[in-house]
């Protein structure tokens, strides 16, 4: 992410669009082979782990500082956990990056502001930057928007000169951003290589140069250093990023990064001033993630249980005072019963369910009246007591 600088309103604020496109008009890239990521660049983005940046959502501020020790603006970084409506008004979870710097470049106003939304695996959902300098004679201001719409990703930039507006829309296959780096990406990507004190060797990028551009980007460890960072020295990490141009000179910052992912100080090569932190953050150590205890199985030994055994003869005496009560309700149930029992003896059936049965047929109230004295021996309860006509 461009960030503004003082004393040099060109390399902080690169509004130069080269030539002017007609308003409104879709660009078509010059003819020529389509720029891909390599191997080691896709790689490390597949294998960002949630959990990992879920451990890098924080929000952070540095101050803009000249080559003389001057302050000269702010910078804040924010990066949170949001929901994105899409155009159907569907809401998903996201990754919300929001980065706002404002200051003064010999005496002038400038600023720039970024918000981007992006999936877990970092691939750009949308993303909206706002970059203006206020020029004595001509104030000019440069906005960019990146959305994903199906299958290509939409960029559209325009520039504000004075009161003149000229506006460029250019449009990216899907399949062709495969390893695209947007600014906000960037800025959880520098915060992952920070956290695992690691830069993917030899790994090739894409990203946007300052004409709306495919071009590559790469990432080089520069070692650890010590600094000073508010009234105590730390050491950081030092990535440089490297944007490649297709036409210019390629642009480099180096971000020193503290162990957490925290930025402690941003050099713009070839710029004057820099920006650093002036208080030390407290720093975020890894979660160390302890096994979940293992309980063992023991048998349950209700009867030496005090309580338990309590519960039992509670329920069981409520149980025995609820079926007397019942049974003195309806003496039939007992007479029934007794009759039953009584003639079950006499019989000594050897099928007893069988028997059941058929003394207790009787009393549904769908079957016809059964002589009561009928054989005990039937094979099946379910078969009907009277003997089967042959159907003509």
């Amino acid at each position: 992410m461009p960030v503004l600088l003082p004393k040099n309103a060109i390399s902080a604020f690169p509004l130069s669009l080269g030539p002017r496109a007609k308003d409104h008009q879709p660009s078509a890239r010059e003819s020529s082979p389509p720029l891909e990521a390599n191997a080691e660049a896709i790689h490390f983005l597949n294998n960002l782990q949630q959990e990992e940046l879920q451990m890098l959502l924080f929000s952070e501020t540095l101050a803009m500082v000249s080559d003389t020790g001057e302050p000269e603006g702010e910078l804040t970084i924010e990066v949170q956990r949001g929901k994105y409506k899409d155009e159907f008004g569907v809401m998903s979870h996201c990754l919300l990056v929001h980065a706002f710097s404002q200051g003064f470049v010999d005496k002038m106003l400038c600023g720039i502001s970024l918000l981007g939304y992006l999936s877990w695996d970092l691939h750009i959902i949308e993303q909206h930057t706002q970059e203006f300098i206020k020029l004595h004679i001509l104030p000019m201001e440069r906005k960019m928007s990146l959305v994903r719409q199906d299958d290509q990703l939409v960029m559209t930039r325009s520039v504000k000169e004075g009161e003149e507006v000229k506006t460029e829309v250019t449009f990216f296959p899907w399949s062709s951003t495969v390893g695209f780096v947007s600014e906000a990406a960037n800025l959880l990507l520098l915060r992952v290589m920070a956290w695992r004190q690691l830069v993917p060797s030899n790994a090739r990028f894409l990203a946007l140069d300052t004409e709306g551009k495919l071009c590559y980007s790469t990432y080089q460890a520069l070692g650890v250093q010590t600094i000073q960072a508010g009234h105590q020295e730390v050491d950081v990490f030092i990535v440089e990023q490297t944007v490649h141009s297709d036409k210019g000179i390629p642009g480099s910052c180096q971000f020193y990064l503290l162990s957490d992912g925290h930025l402690a100080k941003r050099i713009q090569v070839g710029s004057p001033g820099c920006c650093m932190i002036t208080k030390m953050p407290v720093l975020r150590d890894k979660d160390e993630i302890e096994p979940a205890p293992v309980f063992e199985k023991k048998p349950l030994v209700w009867e030496e249980d005090m309580e338990l055994y309590s519960r039992f003869l509670g329920r069981k005496e409520e149980l025995r005072v609820s079926h007397n009560s019942y049974l003195r309700q309806h003496p039939e149930a007992q007479a029934l019963i007794s009759d039953f029992l009584l003639f079950l003896l006499l019989r000594r059936p050897a099928d007893v369910v069988t028997f059941a049965a058929e003394y207790f047929g009787p009393f549904a109230k769908r079957n016809p009246p059964t002589p009561a004295l009928r054989s005990s021996s039937r094979p099946s309860p379910f078969r009907s007591l009277d003997p089967e006509r042959p159907t003509d």
